[in-house]
Formats: structure tokens, sequence, C-alpha cells
């Protein structure tokens, strides 16, 4: 382990109950040990980190194991697995940061703590959903709560990370911040990308930073998808928008495609025989609209548009409520597909 990671795991050791409480928030002191689920922060009480003990070596304050997996490390493990962080560079400044450390201005070429893997890419996009956690019972559910959105079934493609960094386009000092994490995938489940929205601390609605919502990783042609597509699909935009329509149509395969851009380019199943589009209300909609239905016509897939009667079908849940979007739904399937109002 380099110097500079020693000396951070010391100083944090001196603060083992703090760094415990602010990265694995879901665990709790037993006696001497702070204990949770694992290091990701799960609740539970296979893992125990030592909150008390000598600076290093065996028994020192900082070390942990996970009795239901044998991992085992120090308070730096911790920090990289509950933020989902990959390069020892950025480790490293949340540790500063949580230690009010001044950060270094000239910077060594960056260690890793696993193997490397460029910053964006579809294998940093696996390993940011891998560390997060189910959405049940977190900021995520309640954040779609206050979008109107209360049918969570499905949303397997939807994770929660309690501590994602947020870094500002202005080259601000870097963040944190809860997060709801989509998992973007191609048309084998392949994972190829990652959608982030940092989220209020609160839930109550998207965090106050300039861009709350990126993506990172292969985009183009794939989706946070929510239920297997067969022979008919639903697709749109954003994640809230897919998730408004799947709570009128709870029994229908959605994939969000993230951007107008992206909808347009979508890859679509082989077997798909009829695919609606749920369109934004505004020129990039329209745009994405014709370009896909010329794509899916071409392709011998009949393709019927969703309109919207306000901004977007989420604009329509929160405003009308679910009882309206489903009535604005149903005259815009083909009477075969009015089956998908009901599960």
């Amino acid at each position: 382990m380099p110097r500079d990671a020693s000396e951070l795991a010391r100083r944090l050791a001196r603060h083992a109950e703090a760094v415990c409480r602010h990265y694995l928030s879901n665990g709790r002191r037993q006696g001497r040990y702070w204990t949770v689920g694992d290091v990701r922060n799960t609740p539970g009480r296979s893992m125990f980190v030592r909150l008390s003990g000598p600076e290093s070596g065996p028994g020192a304050a900082g070390h942990w194991s996970d009795a239901a997996t044998a991992e085992y490390g120090d308070l730096l493990d911790i920090i990289r697995e509950s933020c989902g962080l990959i390069d020892f560079r950025d480790v490293a400044d949340e540790a500063r940061r949580f230690l009010s450390l001044p950060q270094p201005e000239l910077r060594r070429a960056p260690t890793s703590v696993r193997t490397p893997v460029p910053a964006g890419s579809p294998e940093a996009a696996q390993r940011l959903f891998a560390v997060s956690l189910s959405i049940s019972g977190t900021l995520v559910a309640t954040y779609l709560r206050n979008r109107g959105i209360r049918n969570l079934r499905g949303t397997g493609s939807l994770r929660f990370h309690p501590c994602c960094y947020y870094r500002p386009e202005d080259h601000g000092p870097t963040e944190t911040w809860p997060a709801m994490v989509g998992a973007v995938t191609d048309l084998e489940g392949r994972i190829t990308g990652a959608h982030r929205t940092w989220l209020a601390c609160d839930g109550s609605g998207k965090a106050p930073v300039d861009t709350p919502r990126r993506a990172m990783g292969g985009l183009l042609g794939h989706a946070v998808r929510f239920g297997a597509a067969d022979n008919v699909l639903a697709v749109g935009e954003g994640i809230e928008t897919m998730l408004s329509l799947h709570c009128a149509l709870p029994a229908m395969p959605m994939a969000a495609a993230l951007s107008a851009n992206h909808l347009a380019a979508l890859l679509l199943p082989p077997t798909l025989r009829r695919l609606y589009i749920a369109r934004d209300a505004d020129a990039a909609g329209d745009t994405a609209l014709a370009a896909l239905t010329e794509r899916a016509e071409a392709a011998g897939i009949e393709a019927l548009a969703l309109s919207p009667r306000m901004g977007d079908f989420n604009e329509d849940l929160r405003t009308l409520g679910i009882r309206a979007l489903r009535t604005t739904l149903r005259i815009q399937l083909a009477p075969q597909d009015c089956c998908f109002t009901y599960r």
C-alpha cells in the first residue's frame, strides 16, 4: 500500500466510529465493533469493524471483516466500496474531504485500489451498479413517490447509491450525493452503461447541482429496461416518463432511452411486432418520434405514438392522476393491447 494510503488509513482509524456512522449508516455500534451487512452499507450484521485498537498490525482500529463473504480490509476500502469509487486518487480525495485535510495541488500518477478501468467506461458503469443497493425503502423510492410513481414492481434495473461521487463541470470541489442508478443494457441484458440521478438528501427531488442527471458507458442503441420485451414494447426518453407509463400499463415492457437522440437510435428486439413510442411534447420529441417510426416501419414493425396531454407522461401523472392517465393511454392503444392496463 502506498505511504500516502497508509497515513490516510491511520488518520481515519483515529475516527473509526465517525467513519462508520457516515459511510456505513445502515449499521450500528455493538461494544467495540460497528456491525453492518457488508462493506457496501447493506443492512445486516455479518460485517464487523473494529472501533478501537493499535494504529497498525493485528487488531488495529478500522480493520474489518465480513463473516459471510470472507472479505476484509481497512477504512479506505469502506470509503471505496460505499461510494462506488474506482481510482485510488478518488478514494484518497474523499478520505481527505472527510478528514478536512487539504487536497494536494500536484498529483502523482493515480494508483488504483482495484484493477483500473477507464472512467466513464462500461466496466466502470458495471462496478457502480454492482456496489449500489436495492431501491426498496430508500431515498429512490421516496423520490419516485414524490413524482407520483408508486408501482415499483419490476424495477430491478434501478438501484440506490447513498454516497455517489459528483464532479461539477466547472471543476469545483467534488461532492457526494445520494443517487438513483439505472442499468443501461443491450438486447441481451448485458450492462453497457449507467444513468445517475443525484437526489436531495431527503428524497424530495433532485440534488441542487448543475447537472443532476448524467450517463456513463455505452448508451447508443441501449436503454434502461423494465420488463422483457417479446412482441410488444413501449419506449420513451426519461426513466420517470417510462415509470409513469408503467404505473398505468403495468404489464407492458418498457425501455427508457434517456434522451431524444438516443431514443431515435434505439435498437429494437428482432421479435418485436408493435412498438409504442412515448413522445415528449417538444420539438426534440417530435424529431425522435419521426426517426424511430421510420426505422421501425422499415423493419416491419407497427409503430404507434403515445402522446401526453401535458409536457410528458410524468407531468400527466402528477397533475391529472393515474385514472386520467390510464384513460388517455387506453384510447391510444391497439385494441388487443388494452390487457396491458391490468396485471
